[in-house]
């Protein structure tokens, strides 16, 4: 999962990016809200954690603009302040959930599951596909009985496919959800990973579509 990260509190962002790294998503960041605003137009962000307290501009009139602009991605908000009013106008704007600081990480990473979960129509925590099964709570696939050794990318990759299952899905939109803005990515690094994984799961479940990309199922 591809994530924006809004926060201009260095130590908390940090904190927030090691967490969210560790549960396997790919993490941007931005200190405050005129970055944030610009990141958060990109459509390869899948959930955006947004701070209400920015500096430059405020957390609600980012997202106010971004709904403005037709970004639909689910958002959640952070807020430091603690009352009702707060949270009941992140929420007026468009924001689809929020945490009051403090709060502790994995149940930040367990919000922002649910919120691309229902982004993609599901309701389970667990993706399942015939044999394939992969926990998003505990980072574990498996092919039948059998527990998959899947690399941090490969399982990123693996999860994006089975929820876009059927779907036409681009190098380039592989590209965009599986890395960092600021890493290295050779040409043919996707068909490697791909080959890799097909290795893993059985072949036939990922098909190349010349000039198009690939389709899982």
């Amino acid at each position: 999962m591809h994530v924006l990260l809004v926060e201009d509190d260095n130590e908390l962002a940090t904190r927030i990016h090691r967490g969210l790294t560790q549960a396997g998503f790919v993490v941007e960041r931005a200190a405050d809200g005129e970055d944030g605003f610009a990141l958060g137009l990109r459509s390869q962000m899948d959930t955006i954690v947004l701070d209400l307290g920015l500096p430059g501009k405020s957390g609600l009139q980012v997202l106010k603009e971004w709904r403005a602009r037709g970004v639909g991605t689910p958002v959640l908000i952070l807020t430091a302040r603690g009352t009702w009013t707060d949270k009941v106008s992140g929420l007026n704007e468009g924001a689809d959930d929020y945490l009051t600081k403090p709060f502790h990480v994995p149940e930040l990473v367990a919000r922002l599951h649910a919120l691309r979960r229902r982004g993609w129509g599901h309701s389970s925590n667990v993706l399942k596909h015939e044999d394939l099964t992969v926990n998003l709570a505990t980072g574990e696939a498996t092919r039948g009985d059998e527990l998959l050794d899947l690399t941090a990318l490969e399982l990123r990759m693996l999860k994006y496919f089975m929820n876009r299952a059927r779907h036409v899905i681009s190098q380039t939109e592989l590209v965009e959800h599986l890395y960092n803005a600021g890493d290295v990515r050779e040409s043919n690094t996707i068909e490697v990973y791909v080959s890799r994984l097909r290795r893993k799961i059985g072949a036939e479940r990922i098909k190349t579509l010349r000039g198009m990309g690939y389709r899982f199922g």
